[in-house]
C-alpha cells in the first residue's frame, strides 16, 4: 500500500501543473472571452427586449386606434341611417300631404263639375217642358192636320 501511495502523490505532483495551466486558462477565458461574450449577449438581451416593449406598445396604440376608428364608424353610419330616416320620413310626409291636396282638389272639381251638371240637368228639363207643348202641338197638327187649341 505503500508503493500504491507513493505512485499516487508523485503522480499528483506531477499533475500540479497541469492543474494549474487549467486554473490560469479558465481565468484568462473568463477574463478575455467570456466576460465579453456575457456583455455582448447582455446588450444583445436589452436590445431585443427593448425592441419587443416598443413592438407591444405600438400594437397597442395601433388597436386603440382600430377601436376609435371602428367606433367613429359606427357613429358615422348611426347618423347616415338617421337621417335617411329623417329624409324618408319628410318625403312621407311630403307624399301624404300631396295626395291630401289632390284628393280635395278632385273633390272640390267634383262639386263643382256636380253643381254645373245639376245646372245643366234643371236647365234641360226647362226646355224639355217648354219643348214638349210645342211638340205636342205639332204632333196633333200632323197627326189630325189641324192646330190644337
Amino acid at each position: 500500500m505503500d508503493q500504491i501511495l507513493r505512485d499516487l502523490g508523485e503522480l499528483l505532483l506531477k499533475a500540479v501543473p497541469t492543474f494549474l495551466l487549467v486554473g490560469l486558462l479558465y481565468f484568462y477565458l473568463k477574463w478575455m472571452f467570456f466576460r465579453p461574450l456575457e456583455r455582448v449577449l447582455e446588450a444583445r438581451r436589452q436590445a431585443t427586449e427593448g425592441t419587443r416593449k416598443l413592438a407591444e406598445e405600438t400594437l397597442a396604440t395601433a388597436s386603440a386606434r382600430t377601436a376609435d376608428y371602428r367606433a367613429a364608424l359606427r357613429e358615422a353610419r348611426a347618423e347616415i341611417y338617421r337621417e335617411q330616416e329623417e329624409a324618408r320620413r319628410r318625403w312621407q310626409e311630403e307624399h301624404t300631404a300631396a295626395v291630401q291636396q289632390a284628393k280635395r282638389s278632385a273633390e272640390r272639381m267634383i262639386e263643382e263639375s256636380a253643381g254645373r251638371l245639376q245646372g245643366e240637368v234643371a236647365e234641360a228639363k226647362r226646355e224639355l217642358e217648354f219643348r214638349a207643348g210645342s211638340l205636342a202641338a205639332q204632333m196633333v197638327e200632323r197627326v189630325l192636320g189641324r192646330r190644337a187649341v
